[in-house]
């Protein structure tokens, strides 16, 4: 890595504390030593990737569209030193695009395979850390093995994007900014690490919240910039979404996708139903008068221990279970939305669902630079490099704990 353009603006110190890397922006000390002599060993490509469910966020916070609001946030992060800033949404296109096809093979499976069905969701790590320390073996073979959104960004980066810039990957810092503090704890598991470059795919998770605090610390006007992209040679145009009403989406893209893939059923419209309360709701398929598929929404913790006692009792009619920690789904993720007395805000939550119905749809199945990453990176959408880099596997507890009241 060439150090010609080393400058404040282009060049990351790096320091280690415990075993864990630490990036320091816009120091005095950093800008003097840097004059006197550039160390490039010393120095690292920092890069920020934003999730979806983080945008609606800023844009609320800055009262500006999405698109604008992620042109000001791109030009924020870069006036720190910061080189690169993506846009998550290809790593959910991804996921869900596994996920899809995982659910169609376990419903196919589903005599031969114990436990193929139900298949729980994957993209929430509070609920994947309850799943593994707390319930175990019975229910961790349910959860789809994609990994979340935040890990296969990890794996774009660390992997494709730093081959494309020939760079090893632990030459790059990769951040993420997220609506939930979990995400810090999914960074460090030990199956998103490679030990031969010594470097986690994520290495460090900021939330929504703690990133409006750095901004109104700054207080200075910033010029807006485009995100960038992995691919290089253009930058991404208006932020899109994957088209699916709620803050997560797995639900209605699997549900589509197997009506059409099992049953050859084109659906345009999904009517929830909802049961004990509004973080709990199903949707069916119906075929000649007959029930074919059931789907479910469990949001917030309660929801989850409710759904599991009927799992473990035997009485469990869903084949696919969207599931996740936070009571109304990822955009009230507690980095994002509650108040400095810890109270959720409830006028800053509509918003940003006013604001994330606005976002213009792109389903994940037309998104061209997924299909390219696929034969590019992946080597074909089947290959051994699929599993590698966009499936996981669970940790089960040696002794689960069986206490479902568990006060959340």
């Amino acid at each position: 890595m060439k150090c010609e353009n080393c400058t404040k603006k282009e060049c990351i110190k790096k320091t280690n504390t415990d075993d864990q890397q630490n990036v320091s922006l816009d120091t005095p000390d950093f800008n003097s030593e840097h004059e006197e002599k550039c160390d490039t060993s010393a120095h690292k490509v920092l890069a920020v990737s934003i999730c979806p469910q983080s945008l609606p966020y800023f844009a609320a916070k800055f009262n500006l569209s999405v698109t604008d609001a992620s042109k000001r946030l791109c030009g924020f992060l870069k006036s720190l030193g910061v080189h690169y800033v993506f846009d998550s949404t290809i790593a959910v296109d991804f996921s869900i695009l596994e996920s899809q096809k995982e659910f169609i093979h376990r419903y196919h499976h589903q005599r031969q395979e114990e436990h193929s069905l139900p298949m729980f969701a994957s993209a929430c790590p509070g609920w994947i850390q309850y799943a593994e320390r707390v319930l175990g073996n019975p229910v961790t073979p349910h959860i789809c093995t994609a990994k979340s959104p935040q890990q296969i960004m990890g794996s774009l980066v660390k992997d494709y994007f730093a081959r494309q810039q020939n760079l090893s990957p632990d030459k790059i810092f990769h951040i993420i900014v997220a609506p939930c503090y979990d995400k810090k704890l999914e960074a460090l598991r030990e199956d998103f690490y490679t030990a031969s470059y010594n470097s986690h795919d994520v290495d460090c998770v900021l939330t929504s919240g703690e990133i409006i605090q750095i901004m109104e610390q700054k207080k200075e006007f910033v010029k807006e910039a485009v995100v960038d992209t992995l691919f290089g040679e253009i930058k991404e145009g208006d932020t899109v979404s994957d088209g699916a009403t709620r803050s997560d989406g797995y639900l209605e893209h699997i549900f589509k996708y197997a009506a059409r893939e099992l049953f050859d059923m084109d659906i345009k419209e999904i009517t929830y139903r909802a049961l004990k309360n509004k973080d709990f709701q199903e949707i069916t398929l119906e075929k000649n008068g007959e029930i074919v598929l059931r789907f479910a929404a469990a949001y917030g913790f309660r929801n989850i221990q409710n759904m599991i006692l009927k799992l473990k009792k035997g009485k469990f009619p869903y084949h696919f279970v969207e599931v996740l920690a936070c009571p109304g789904g990822c955009l009230n993720g507690k980095g994002q939305t509650q108040t400095e007395d810890g109270k959720p805000d409830k006028a800053l939550l509509r918003r940003m669902e006013e604001v994330y119905a606005e976002i213009p749809v792109q389903l994940p199945e037309t998104n061209t630079h997924v299909q390219r990453l696929y034969q590019e990176w992946l080597n074909g959408t089947d290959s051994p490099k699929v599993l590698e880099a966009l499936h996981t596997t669970y940790n089960t507890a040696e002794h689960p704990t069986d206490n479902m009241d568990i006060k959340w």
